[in-house]
């Protein structure tokens, strides 16, 4: 037996050595590449049995954001103004680069593929983070419980076949607090240990990678990539010697967090003439709330009352991540692992999970940002996924804290101590049951929300297809894009509002410059229609239930331009 322990892989014996662990339960270490591996492949099955569900039964278009986002990113390619222009002002770039590699293919931009195979990847690497960063806290069977509960979540798992922004996010959030833990744990290690302070410095470099991949993703993460700033600035604060030594990287770290923010301000002016175009533009979340509100209706609930708007998130979160009403104690048994964690000061860096609770309740309370779901008046369904950035939370510290109960029974009911995990671990398997069953949350969004919009949009696509090919169309695509999207009209063919010099000609004389015009009642096009009907011959308007009305029309003058030699 002496000499099985002597002849441990050396790999290992460095890996164990490398950074001290905060003293925490027992048999806590950081996981090893051998370790983690099942967690990998296991989470490649479920992603790819999911894809194989969601993408049989026409799930991946569901949301509309979905179809927007897919849109984003193949107009960068495919538009008359092509470029990096196209990006937009309000959502943030990373996710639309990301699906370019895959949205030129006219049939997965049409599917929804080119959106679905980087959420996949996220998934996968957000599975095997959350492992990681488990292990840092728990034994390998109660870290197990936690990624489990994590990677069978229903709602995760159909997000992740679509062009959603969650699971890069829920990733990035997952891997940018792992890092800081161990950031942490290497700059206490490099106070009595200065060799180590290239482990410091390497893993600064990372995170600001990794900050700016966030705050490039969703706007979370500027708060995100904000807190993890002071929470390092601190802890070398407190390590004068090892600040010195790791000043160029985190000089470097610095840069890299305030380039994010710094050059989609930059972005927003450049191409908006506004560097909060995002926030008070025509496309931000204010205006939206402005437009969809009626004259002198009430605001919802949370407007201004972040009380209210704290009910409606944490109860969000809730339904998202556990079946019926067992939200009430996954809450409760997270919010137990929250307060046994900081008594006990163990990888207090793990708090970085929390940072979605306080964002989303300042953006319902003041941010225009609503939420509905079915279980609270309304009693609707709208923006319910936001409740997922709380899973990585609750997952975890729910988890943390029935391994403290665990530890705790073990003098006093070893044998109800020893059967906790397998029974969480059956819990979790009934929860993810239950909440198939009953349709899970975002999902069930998904599906109501998308009713009137696709069968309107594939409406207008029919019409689409019966034009002759290649010939100029007028439409207004910040709307209803599905529509070219499901006829297979390139977005070149179009002239809309990211033509920069062809929009504005082409609103004043629609008959001259389209040959085919769709306006829908509202939008800029029908706006023009209404002014300059001249050379213009209606042909169909198109009405469905719970969408404005769409008139198509065919220009009597139009002449098409030579080509070009």
């Amino acid at each position: 037996m002496a000499r099985s322990r002597t002849t441990r892989p050396r790999s290992l014996v460095r890996r164990a050595q490398a950074v001290p662990e905060d003293p925490g339960l027992p048999g806590v270490t950081p996981a090893t590449r051998e370790e983690t591996f099942p967690v990998a492949l296991a989470s490649v099955l479920l992603g790819f049995v999911s894809f194989l569900v969601c993408f049989g039964r026409g799930y991946l278009l569901l949301y509309g954001d979905a179809v927007a986002h897919l849109a984003i990113a193949r107009r960068i390619l495919d538009s008359r103004n092509p470029g990096l222009a196209q990006l937009g002002g309000v959502w943030l770039p990373l996710p639309h680069l990301l699906m370019l590699p895959f949205i030129g293919n006219m049939q997965w931009w049409q599917n929804g593929l080119a959106g679905a195979w980087p959420s996949l990847a996220c998934y996968i690497l957000g599975v095997i983070g959350l492992y990681r960063l488990a292990r840092r806290m728990l034994t390998p069977a109660w870290a197990f419980a936690a990624t489990a509960f994590y990677a069978l979540n229903p709602n995760l798992l159909y997000l992740a076949t679509t062009a959603m922004t969650e699971p890069l996010f829920l990733a990035e959030l997952i891997w940018l607090t792992l890092l800081t833990l161990e950031c942490v744990a290497a700059v206490r290690a490099a106070v009595t240990h200065p060799e180590r302070a290239g482990a410091v410095a390497r893993r600064l470099v990372g995170i600001g990678l990794l900050t700016l991949g966030a705050v490039y993703t969703r706007y979370d993460g500027w708060i995100l990539g904000a807190a993890i700033w002071c929470v390092l600035a601190w802890q070398l604060g407190r390590a004068p010697a090892v600040l010195r030594r790791v000043a160029p990287a985190f000089g470097l770290y610095t840069l890299l967090a305030v380039a994010g923010p710094v050059s989609w301000l930059a972005y927003n002016q450049h191409f908006f003439h506004d560097p909060l175009d995002f926030m008070r533009g025509p496309y931000s979340a204010a205006a939206i709330d402005k437009r969809t509100t009626p004259p002198g209706a009430h605001h919802y609930r949370g407007w201004h009352n972040p009380a209210w708007a704290l009910l409606f998130y944490t109860r969000t979160a809730q339904v998202d991540a556990a079946f019926w009403e067992t939200g009430f104690v996954l809450m409760a048994g997270a919010l137990a692992g929250l307060v046994l964690l900081v008594r006990q000061g163990v990888a207090r860096a793990a708090l970085l999970l929390w940072v979605p609770l306080p964002f989303y309740v300042y953006s319902v309370a003041y941010g225009s940002v609503p939420i509905f779901i079915p279980q609270l008046y309304p009693h609707s369904y709208y923006n319910a996924r936001y409740g997922m950035e709380m899973l990585p939370a609750l997952a975890l510290f729910g988890a943390f804290a029935l391994a403290g109960l665990a530890v705790w029974l073990t003098p006093r009911q070893p044998l109800a101590a020893k059967l906790l995990q397998p029974v969480a671990l059956l819990v979790v398997a009934l929860n993810t049951v239950g909440m198939m069953y009953t349709v899970p949350l975002v999902l069930k969004e998904g599906m109501v929300n998308s009713t009137t919009r696709m069968a309107f949009e594939t409406a207008i696509a029919h019409e689409l297809e019966s034009f002759p090919q290649g010939v100029p169309i007028l439409m207004y695509n910040s709307e209803h894009v599905g529509a070219l999207q499901q006829a297979g009209i390139p977005l070149h063919q179009t002239l809309n509002e990211g033509d920069y010099t062809t929009w504005k000609p082409a609103l004043d004389a629609p008959a001259q410059h389209a040959a085919y015009v769709i306006a829908i009642a509202g939008d800029p096009v029908s706006q023009a229609v209404a002014a300059h009907p001249e050379g213009l011959t209606e042909l169909a308007v198109l009405c469905t239930t719970g969408q404005p009305c769409a008139r198509v029309y065919q220009s009597n003058v139009f002449v098409p331009s030579p080509p070009a030699r």
